[in-house]
């Protein structure tokens, strides 16, 4: 098409024993927002990477306003105007946002670095391009996500060279609140002409934003739409996992039992005077914003930080927690928020990983007996339909939703009773998050309590039997889920209704 900005035709690419990209096209309008969506696996993040010069495909062409790139390198993608912000952070914590900004595209004088200079613009272009006022003199360790975010994108577009700017799971760090702080940037962006892909497993995102969407399934396009609605969410999905769900959430109902934990009058300095009590067979939300103490709460539940006062019982008996391994010990496990890093040993197999917290099962006088081992492991992946099979598959190149079965594996074949769950699917695609739902379902009807920490609270209102909101530190509502609304709980965490 005449106004096509980006061209990717038939692009493949392959990696031992994986066929990632299989003639995929992708095409990019001027001015358009263009969503990219699919399953971990389908290919998203390998056609990104071949746009972004960090993989060579193995056949196809690329071709930019016009022109075809001979050769695709990161430094031809850049000059032809394509500019990329990844969901990682990557900013100096000392730095001041003009700094940040200007880091490896400094401007001098005779007189040395032009700083004014360099903080003028950097504050025009916040206040011109992404709508909001931003002081260049701030320091980056006194900024919000959304706002190191937004500097983030001023660094990749200040030079005023970009034509096409690649996002890649913006939100994934944000509150909801904060969310709204970069879809005005990102339509700041739109009227001034500059073109998106636009990458995310939050599909009410991809249809609030998107002029159209490119679906991706096993390394091929399944389907483009070309006119993105609010209903169109479900046919997205169809055409992502091939086939219709049911439903996103399991329709189980849950017989609350005995007592598990309770915690009275827990604080630490990020949360005051918590009172909780969780039972078998019941699955609880934690809900609350980056700072409300939601994430310091579930550290302090597992042992990885001290409480200053309270106190905790487990099953009738008083739980005194100096690390982790007491958790463990008495039957609390955690599925943590960030499992690539602190869930998983990466450069490990999937076997080693799942026998990980049971080693005294698969071992014979300290030697662990790799036979039993490898089956243990294979039981497991196949009750938890972890692909691919193998055990002997690296942890590492398992999508994001097979790596979270793994850390749920682990722990199941431990007979835990208390299972945290921080943030589980976050970076999950649809269909492995309806999986995950089913297997936090049936932990909860063998008789498990679960307590789920998230900041999605669709997620929370969907799976959860009743939900503990906090706001500032503090406990401010325990909701029961039967009859709350979405619209409801996030104005409770964010302090726009009262209890």
């Amino acid at each position: 098409m005449a106004d096509a900005l980006l061209q990717m035709h038939a692009i493949s690419k392959s990696f031992p024993g994986v066929l990632a990209l299989d003639q995929v096209d992708l095409e990019i309008h001027a001015g358009e927002i263009h969503g990219l969506v699919g399953e971990n696996g389908a290919g998203k993040s390998t056609i990104i990477k071949v746009l972004a010069g960090v993989y060579r495909a193995d056949g196809g062409t690329v071709m930019v306003d016009g022109t075809t790139l001979p050769d695709v390198t990161p430094r031809a993608v850049h000059n032809a105007g394509v500019r990329f912000i990844h969901q990682e952070l990557h900013l100096v914590q000392h730095f001041t946002v003009t700094e940040s900004v200007f880091m490896g595209q400094e401007t001098s004088s005779l007189l040395g670095l032009s700083r004014r200079d360099m903080q003028h613009r950097a504050e025009a272009f916040f206040r011109d391009a992404l709508g909001t006022e931003m002081s260049g003199k701030i320091l980056i360790r006194d900024l919000g996500i959304a706002e190191r975010k937004l500097v983030q994108i001023a660094r990749a577009l200040i030079d005023g060279a970009a034509k096409l700017v690649v996002f890649d799971e913006p939100t994934a760090p944000l509150s909801s609140g904060e969310v709204d702080k970069l879809f005005t940037a990102i339509s700041k962006l739109k009227e001034r002409g500059i073109a998106m892909i636009y990458v995310s497993h939050y599909l009410a995102e991809i249809t609030d934003i998107c002029d159209r969407v490119t679906v991706l399934r096993n390394g091929q396009n399944v389907q483009v739409f070309d006119k993105v609605m609010p209903d169109s969410t479900d046919a997205m999905i169809t055409a992502m996992v091939g086939r219709e769900i049911d439903a996103l959430f399991p329709d189980g109902t849950h017989q609350a039992g005995a007592p598990m934990l309770s915690v009275t009058g827990l604080s630490h300095s990020q949360f005051q005077d918590v009172n909780l009590t969780i039972h078998s067979g019941e699955i609880v939300g934690i809900a609350g914003l980056i700072g409300s103490g939601r994430e310091e709460l579930i550290d302090t539940l597992y042992g990885l930080k001290k409480p200053t006062s309270g106190m905790m019982v487990f099953e009738d008996a008083p739980l005194h927690l100096s690390a982790p391994a007491d958790a463990v010990a008495a039957g609390m496990v955690l599925v943590p928020r960030d499992r690539r890093h602190d869930g998983l040993v990466l450069d490990m197999s999937v076997s080693d990983n799942v026998n990980l917290a049971s080693l005294g099962e698969i071992s014979t006088a300290l030697i662990e007996q790799r036979g039993r081992a490898l089956a243990k492991a294979k039981a497991v992946a196949e009750k938890l339909d972890i692909r691919p099979r193998d055990p002997s598959a690296t942890a590492r190149n398992l999508s994001g939703g097979n790596q979270q079965k793994v850390v749920l594996g682990r722990w199941q074949t431990r007979g835990a009773k208390l299972f945290m769950l921080d943030e589980p699917t976050v970076g999950v695609d649809v269909g492995a998050k309806v999986e995950i739902y089913a297997l936090v379902e049936k932990l909860a009807a063998d008789g498990a309590a679960v307590l789920v920490s998230s900041s999605d609270p669709g997620e929370l209102v969907g799976l959860c039997d009743r939900i503990v909101v906090m706001l500032r530190g503090k406990i401010i509502a325990h909701v029961d889920t039967e009859n709350l609304g979405v619209d409801h709980l996030v104005a409770l965490t964010t302090g726009g209704q009262s209890a």
